[in-house]
């Protein structure tokens, strides 16, 4: 599977780029920072992210003004900016592969410009799906402890952010990522570096602060899923149950988990997959096992594939691009749902429905 980078112009001149990778219905992320569409593909802390979805959508994304592959020279740095770069992000999607309506899906600091996108344009919005995100921005908020450290944040951005030490980028990514791995710590280091400069960060993290998108919750007018972190380190899971109680309707689902990005191998992950399967309907492409109605995602069908042709769980893992302990809780999910215990059976049973093909 590969993804396809393009350019578009907006208003003011800047090249945002985007990419789009898989088929089906559009499913259109609104940028968040921290971002670089080249750098991420293979990013052990975004890459199952990106396979999620292009499993099961064509997966749109793009990189905001100031960071990864647009354009970092820019002016403007506004909340109504970022909403008229995901627009121009939509226009440029929809002419090269038409469609008439989108998941949306808002990940931080973008699932405000997500809202504001779905207020606007309720005509072109199927789905909202909000994770990690908030309403208003660290200016707005009573708590003054979270407000001062927010500004010690800005300050740090502006002068460590590119330090051949990575001390300074330690601090963001403890926050971010405050279980992952050392490899995946030294990546986001790493990616703090690659997709922005100290200014830009500086005036990013600003402009963040000062986001408030209160008065629209109420006007939200398609069904919307919020899923948060119970322990986010970077927005308190506060914001995301405001963000589930004011918008009509709303389901929210915590997620057992301190990271602010879910990694691949917690089980907080496979809940956010779940939520959205379900929430989407796009779970139900599998069949029902013998121990349980609950169809089998695309990934439980590969896996099944793979160990049909006698795939070890290493070699299996490999295939797939996954984690070895990843591999293995797809086939426990699988045998539950075939109603097997073992490898054996499981391809007994695949044969017996036609799926070992």
């Amino acid at each position: 599977m590969r993804q396809r980078i393009r350019f578009v112009a907006t208003e003011d001149g800047t090249s945002l780029a985007w990419a789009d990778v898989g088929s089906g219905p559009a499913l259109v992320r609104a940028s968040n920072w921290l971002t670089h569409l080249e750098y991420d593909w293979q990013s052990p802390v975004w890459r199952h992210w990106t396979r999620f979805f292009a499993d099961r959508f064509r997966y749109i994304r793009y990189d905001e003004r100031g960071c990864g592959m647009t354009d970092r020279e820019v002016g403007e740095l506004s909340f109504d900016r970022w909403v008229a770069d995901l627009e121009d992000v939509v226009q440029a999607a929809g002419h090269r592969q038409p469609f008439e309506q989108m998941v949306l899906f808002g990940v931080s600091q973008g699932a405000a410009v997500a809202i504001a996108y779905a207020v606007a344009h309720p005509e072109r919005v199927s789905k909202l799906i909000l994770y990690g995100g908030y309403a208003v921005g660290a200016k707005g908020r009573s708590d003054a402890d979270h407000r001062a450290a927010y500004q010690a944040m800005q300050e740090l951005a502006r002068v460590g952010w590119d330090k051949t030490n990575p001390a300074f980028r330690q601090v963001f990514t403890s926050r971010f990522i405050p279980e992952g791995t050392e490899r995946q710590i030294d990546w986001f280091n790493d990616l703090c570096v690659r997709t922005t400069t100290p200014e830009i960060a500086y005036r990013l993290l600003d402009a963040r602060a000062d986001v408030d998108v209160r008065h629209l919750l109420q006007r939200v007018r398609v069904p919307t899923l919020v899923l948060h972190a119970d322990k986010d380190e970077v927005i308190p899971v506060e914001e995301g149950r405001r963000l589930a109680r004011d918008i009509p309707d709303a389901t929210f689902v915590p997620l057992d988990s301190r990271n602010h990005v879910l990694l691949e191998d917690q089980p907080a992950w496979q809940d956010f997959q779940e939520a959205v399967e379900a929430f989407t309907g796009t779970g139900a492409a599998g069949w029902p096992g013998a121990g349980t109605s609950a169809p089998l995602t695309r990934r439980e069908r590969q896996a099944l594939h793979l160990l049909c042709r006698g795939l070890s769980n290493a070699a299996l893992a490999r295939e797939l691009g996954i984690a070895e302990k990843t591999a293995r809780n797809h086939l426990s999910h699988l045998y539950a749902k075939l109603g097997v215990s073992s490898r054996t059976e499981a391809m007994v049973r695949a044969r017996e429905r036609g799926l070992a093909d």
